[in-house]
């Protein structure tokens, strides 16, 4: 049974149970999935935690508005910060989603999807976590080892990594992990007319802008995923 639209969208939580030991919110099978694959990785050795897990379309709707309104960084494909002010509508929509969802259309609103990292290397640290690429894929990263663990192993429980690479629409994630066996569901789901629709209410920054390239927008940075690495 499939998601109905308010929980497909970020608006409600009630497909959701909380982690006892992380405070994070997923749906329970991923929970289950995520649990087995944590305790599995500590026998090998690795740790492994949430950074983040299920988005609200409030939170979602709150970074897209600020990022627009020039209260957060606006940044490039290769970090560096943009000057807002130089920006047209359309540059500013593109450059956001290259780092942030549309709201309404994030994984992170269906509870399949999270954020993981290795919480051993910043323990007792002044050592920050940035959720930046070489963080995992660099090998003096300090989430390095778990990056190689996760991509050995992963499949097993059925998460795939739907950002794997840079392929035209969304930056690399090597943090990010879906559940497939729901997440699949949840992607086909989220229709554009759909999508479309919930754009239309929302009090969301750049709206006109976003309903002019809302087919662009749900092919090349909702649809667009690493289908080859799923399970």
């Amino acid at each position: 049974m499939g998601l109905n639209f308010d929980q497909l969208s970020g608006q409600t939580d009630s497909h959701l149970v909380l982690l006892d030991n992380e405070q994070h919110r997923l749906q329970a099978d991923v929970a289950t999935a995520y649990q087995r694959m944590q305790n599995d990785a500590a026998e090998d050795g690795v740790s492994l935690a949430i950074a983040s897990g299920f988005r609200s379309l409030e939170r979602q709707l709150s970074i897209w508005n600020r990022k627009w309104q020039g209260q957060l960084i606006l940044r490039d494909h290769a970090g560096q910060a943009m000057d807002i002010a130089r920006l047209t509508g359309e540059e500013k929509l593109w450059a956001i989603l290259h780092w942030s969802a549309l709201p309404g259309a994030s994984r992170h609103h269906w509870g399949t999807d999270l954020d993981v990292y290795d919480p051993a290397p910043f323990t007792d640290s002044n050592r920050q976590l940035h959720l930046v690429p070489p963080e995992y894929t660099h090998a003096d990263g300090p989430c390095y080892t778990l990056w190689r663990w996760l991509k050995h192993h992963a499949g097993r429980y059925g998460f795939f990594f739907p950002y794997a690479r840079y392929q035209n629409g969304v930056a690399e994630e090597p943090w990010h992990l879906s559940y497939q066996p729901l997440s699949g569901p949840a992607l086909e789901q989220l229709t554009v007319e759909k999508l479309a629709a919930l754009i239309a209410q929302l009090d969301i920054e750049g709206q006109q802008t976003v309903l002019e390239h809302i087919k662009t927008i749900h092919q090349q940075y909702v649809l667009n995923i690493c289908r080859e690495s799923a399970v």
